[in-house]
C-alpha cells in the first residue's frame, strides 16, 4: 500500500533557534498555527493540537533535535490524519534558515490531502511572516 507526502521548501530571514522554537513551543505556535496548543519539544512527549472543540487534537515528538529538526507523529485526529507525521528541518542558509516541511505516510490521495497541501503553504506562508515581520494573524482569519 502506496502513502503520499506534502512538501514545502523555503527560506526564513530569521536563526535556525528562532524557527526551531517556532515551530516546537506552543506559545508560539498558537500565532501562527493553533488555536491552542500544549507541549515541550522532547523526543516521546505528547502535543495537543486545539483548533476547535472538534478538532482537539493529539500528536507524539517523534525526532527532537534542538535548532535542527523537530517532527510530531499524530495519534488522536481524524482519520486520514491519523497515520500521518508532519515535521520540520532546518538549515543555515546565508539568508537565514532553509525549512524542509514535511507531512507524510498519507493513506490516500483524496482532497482532504489536497486541501491540507494548500493550507500548510498558507500556514507556512504565516510563520514566515509572524518570523520575519512580527505578524500575528488572529486565529479565526487563519482559514
Amino acid at each position: 500500500m502506496s502513502s503520499h507526502s506534502i512538501y514545502h521548501n523555503f527560506i526564513i530571514k530569521v536563526s535556525l533557534k528562532e524557527v526551531f522554537d517556532a515551530v516546537s513551543h506552543p506559545q508560539h505556535l498558537d500565532n501562527w498555527w493553533t488555536l491552542k496548543s500544549s507541549g515541550e519539544p522532547k523526543l516521546g512527549t505528547t502535543y495537543n493540537l486545539n483548533f476547535t472543540d472538534a478538532y482537539d487534537w493529539y500528536g507524539k515528538v517523534a525526532v527532537c533535535e534542538p535548532n535542527n529538526s523537530f517532527h510530531i507523529k499524530m495519534t488522536k485526529s481524524d482519520k486520514d490524519w491519523e497515520p500521518t507525521t508532519f515535521g520540520f528541518d532546518l538549515q543555515e542558509h546565508d539568508q537565514g534558515t532553509y525549512v524542509r516541511f514535511s507531512h507524510v505516510n498519507w493513506p490516500e490521495m483524496n482532497d482532504h490531502l489536497k486541501f491540507s497541501s494548500f493550507c500548510w503553504g498558507m500556514l507556512l506562508n504565516g510563520l514566515k511572516d509572524y518570523l520575519e515581520k512580527g505578524t500575528v494573524i488572529p486565529f479565526e482569519n487563519r482559514n
